[in-house]
């Protein structure tokens, strides 16, 4: 029952960069609840990254809970979810369960917690189609055809070298196994979760179909990655994907989300704190990519591939670690300057380059 995850004691709200964050600072401890609206509960899942933690939701349906997003697959994370089932879920079963998009991150643990409770896991198309793919897709070694595409975008040999002999297919390492099937989420569909009517609101650019929630009468958004407050959800063009212009979807959908959520909604993201301003947050989102790219068109006076960009776009050295995320986000930024007519393609030696028409 809901007493078990009572709502905690008020908080002076925080006001940062244009947005409000009405909770303040507090965050939910692990294995714990943290109210944020009547029946929608906040919990946070440990990440082995940099980005230390994912926000995860758990929505009150009466008689059972429906789960948002599930963690990476790690036995630290699966601790958690018993410590949860134990405890103040353990009143009633787990009775939906539904993914934001097909990352580990929010992907790792459904197909357990499927299992756990015999449920569908319910997403959009893509992203489960997405995901079953790259479960499969798995290699000793790098294959050539990923090896001669980071070497047709500027890599040194050092960094090719290193790409080689790594083994493929990590993905499959950070989910638990899925389910053959799946219930689909489509853009507008609307879901009846307890007293409240979710609809379903498509974004894309940092993944190809992420399923956001908006409540109407609540005003309140659980927006996965697709707004985040305080850091930019990663951009990129992969190797399965090379020609792609993720970066045109990203800003229609940024575009989009302006024109049809109210300025005053409540915004659950999957990482940092709840917060208001959604608004103020897409301008500001739509305002970072359009500066990169101006800086990136003026750069590209002179041909530049992908490597040669990371000065223009990055404040600080790219890490080894970093390199394809670093390369996917580049080439995100060309692939938009191009496909706008700024920018020509120019196959060099090398490398393949960009020029400023």
């Amino acid at each position: 029952m809901a007493a078990s995850v009572a709502p905690p004691a008020p908080v002076d709200p925080v006001e940062r960069g244009g947005l409000c964050y009405p909770h303040g600072d507090a965050v939910p401890a692990p294995g714990a609840l943290l109210a944020v609206a009547d029946g929608i509960f906040w919990l946070r899942m440990p990440l082995p990254f940099s980005l230390d933690h994912i926000n995860l939701w758990v929505l009150d349906g009466g008689d059972h809970w429906a789960i948002v997003d599930t963690g990476v697959a790690l036995p630290a994370v699966k601790a958690h979810w018993d410590t949860l089932l134990a405890g103040p879920l353990a009143d009633k079963p787990v009775g939906r369960l539904l993914v934001t998009h097909y990352h580990p991150d929010h992907l790792g643990l459904a197909g357990w917690l499927a299992a756990r409770f015999g449920l569908p896991i319910e997403m959009s198309r893509a992203e489960f189609l997405l995901a079953r793919t790259l479960t499969l897709d798995v290699a000793p070694r790098t294959p050539g055809e990923v090896v001669r595409f980071y070497a047709a975008h500027g890599w040194p040999e050092p960094a090719l070298a290193r790409l080689r002999v790594a083994d493929w297919g990590r993905f499959g390492h950070a989910i638990h196994r899925l389910p053959t099937g799946y219930r689909r989420l489509r853009d507008g569909d609307v879901l009846a979760i307890g007293a409240r009517r979710w609809t379903v609101v498509m974004g894309a650019g940092h993944s190809p179909e992420h399923a956001c929630l908006f409540d109407p009468d609540g005003r309140i958004l659980i927006a996965g990655d697709q707004v985040l407050p305080r850091i930019t959800s990663n951009v990129s063009v992969y190797p399965t994907e090379p020609m792609a212009n993720p970066l045109g979807d990203w800003l229609e959908s940024i575009a989009r989300l302006k024109a049809t959520l109210p300025a005053d909604t409540l915004v659950l993201p999957a990482h940092n704190e709840p917060f208001r301003g959604l608004h103020t947050r897409l301008d500001q989102l739509d305002a970072d990519h359009r500066r990169k790219l101006d800086s990136l068109l003026a750069a590209c006076a002179e041909p530049l591939s992908a490597w040669d960009s990371f000065g223009t776009l990055f404040r600080r050295p790219v890490g080894d670690d970093e390199v394809q995320m670093a390369t996917g986000e580049a080439l995100a930024h060309l692939h938009w300057l191009a496909e706008a007519g700024l920018l020509e393609r120019l196959e060099t030696a090398d490398a393949l380059r960009f020029r400023r028409r």
